[in-house]
Order: C-alpha cells, then sequence, then structure tokens
C-alpha cells in the first residue's frame, strides 16, 4: 500500500474516528458498567471469547488460506466499532449500554487484540511469519492509535462539553467519510489479487458477522438481559471497528493482505446489520398483544 497512506492516513483516519468516540464518553459511561452487570458481562464473554473460537472455527472448515485466516482472526479480535451505536439507535436498543461496552471494548484490546493476533500467527504460520507479531513496541502502537484519541476527546469533552455536542455530529459524518476511504484503499492496494479473496473470504465474512449479530442478541436473552439491552449487545457484538483492524494489519504488522478480511468484512457489515436490526423488530412487535 502507498506508504503515504500507511504512515500518515490511515493513522489519522483512525485517530479521527477514536477521537470522535472520545468526544460521546464521559467518566459515567465506564461507572454505568457496575449498574447493570449480567448485560455486560455476557456481552465481553461473548466478544472476547466466543467470538475468537467461532472465527477460528469458521477459517478451519473452510480451510482459508493462511495469510486471510491471520486477518479473520484480527477482525474477530478488535472491539466493537462506533457504528454499533448508529444501528442501536435506529433499531431503540440501550444506546447508553452500547457507549459503555465500547468503552470497555476498547480498552481490552489493547490486552486481548495483540494475545490473539500472536495465537493465530503462531498458529497458521503464513508467509514471513518470522517478521510478524505484535511484540511489546507494536502493543505500544496499538495502545496509542486506541486509547490516546479517545482520551483527548473524552477531554475535550470534560473541559468544552458545548464544543463536544456541536462537534459530535460531524466528526461523526467525517468518521463515515474516512471509513469509506480507508475500506477503499484497502481494497485498490489488493486490486491484482481481489477477485481472488472476495471469493475465499466473503462468505466467511458475512457468515461471521451473521453469527457475530445473532450471538450478541439470542445469548443475552437467554440469559434475561431485557430486549433493549439485547438489542445492544447484538449490535456491539456483531459489529466490528474494522477501521482499527485495517490499521493494525496496515501500519502496525506492514502487511496488506491481512487487512482484506476487514475490508471485506466492512463491505458486508452495514446491510447485515440493518437486516438483523429489521428481523429483531419484527419478531418483537408480534409479540406485543394486540389492542381493543
Amino acid at each position: 500500500m502507498d506508504s503515504a497512506l500507511t504512515t500518515v492516513a490511515l493513522p489519522a483516519a483512525l485517530a479521527i474516528i477514536m477521537f470522535g468516540l472520545g468526544l460521546a464518553l464521559t467518566v459515567d459511561d465506564f461507572r454505568r458498567v457496575a449498574k447493570q452487570p449480567r448485560a455486560v458481562v455476557v456481552a465481553l464473554i461473548a466478544q472476547v471469547l466466543l467470538l475468537p473460537a467461532l472465527c477460528f472455527g469458521l477459517v478451519k472448515v473452510f480451510d482459508l488460506e493462511p495469510v486471510l485466516a491471520v486477518g479473520m482472526m484480527l477482525l474477530a479480535a478488535s472491539p466493537g466499532g462506533t457504528t454499533a451505536n448508529l444501528y442501536s439507535h435506529l433499531f431503540r436498543g440501550d444506546v447508553a449500554l452500547n457507549i459503555s461496552l465500547t468503552a470497555v471494548n476498547s480498552v481490552l484490546a489493547v490486552i486481548t487484540l495483540p494475545i490473539l493476533v500472536n495465537f493465530a500467527i503462531n498458529h497458521f504460520e503464513p508467509a514471513g511469519a518470522d517478521d510478524l507479531g505484535l511484540q511489546f513496541g507494536k502493543t505500544l502502537q496499538v495502545f496509542a492509535i486506541v486509547l490516546i484519541p479517545v482520551a483527548i476527546g473524552m477531554l475535550v469533552r470534560r473541559n468544552r462539553p458545548d464544543f463536544s455536542d456541536r462537534a459530535e455530529k460531524p466528526v461523526r459524518i467525517g468518521s463515515a467519510v474516512v471509513l469509506l476511504l480507508v475500506i477503499t484503499g484497502t481494497l485498490v492496494a489488493e486490486r491484482e489479487n481481489l477477485s481472488d479473496y472476495i471469493a475465499d473470504v466473503g462468505v466467511i465474512a458475512a457468515l461471521f458477522c451473521i453469527c457475530s449479530l445473532a450471538i450478541g442478541y439470542l445469548i443475552p436473552r437467554i440469559v434475561g438481559v431485557t430486549r433493549e439491552q439485547a438489542i445492544a449487545t447484538s449490535f456491539e457484538v456483531g459489529i466490528h471497528n474494522s477501521t482499527l483492524a485495517i490499521a493494525v494489519a496496515v501500519s502496525v504488522l506492514d502487511n496488506d493482505t491481512f487487512a482484506v478480511p476487514a475490508a471485506v468484512y466492512s463491505i458486508a457489515m452495514f446491510p447485515l446489520a440493518a437486516l438483523a436490526g429489521l428481523v429483531i423488530s419484527r419478531a418483537s412487535s408480534t409479540r406485543q398483544p394486540a389492542l381493543g
């Protein structure tokens, strides 16, 4: 991928997205976790344990080539994205829970993402594996690109709440544009092999997204979480921060192909998440008692 995109544009894009997340967060969002522990614990177990296991199983069943297998595991290790908040709002989920989960997940990812990525690299052994991996120095890069912009955004919100309220919507729109550009840049960089990659990873990425959304909704409902909270966890678990996965692949691991599954997933994610929201809404409406 072009060096300017790798060294400047991509990290800047992720920083904008994570800064926008910070503008929507307060310390109370972390404190709120203690007030609804069941929903939070279930969502975190699904996010940190079940999804990587699910992804690993899909990769094995489809016998994905090693470099794309690592890319899928990198995607599975990435926390929920800010897009989850939007979908939760559209389909009447508990947006406050989404915000809290995103906050906690972003912090946990600094620990869990390197562990899962290193496991995947050691297990699948892609070409040049000896030069890959998230060692301590690279883990610090993940920390920097994930948490520092969030912390700055939170400081701005704390000290200038009026500015944060005005800036949140433009930053969110800008983040969506930046995400589109990042996905496009990733796909263009791999254009020579793009059709083969989509054929190889497209079905897996779509299945992973569908299963993630279903796990995020059904398991919380089974253990007694409210419908609104289950909608929130569905989108939080089912919508990954693909920009983070792409940034780690390209800027930290210096491997464009690792980023392909996240880019393909990003394209499939939006319609599949909308379809899941419609299915949940319709199923809920049919359970409402008739009036009259």
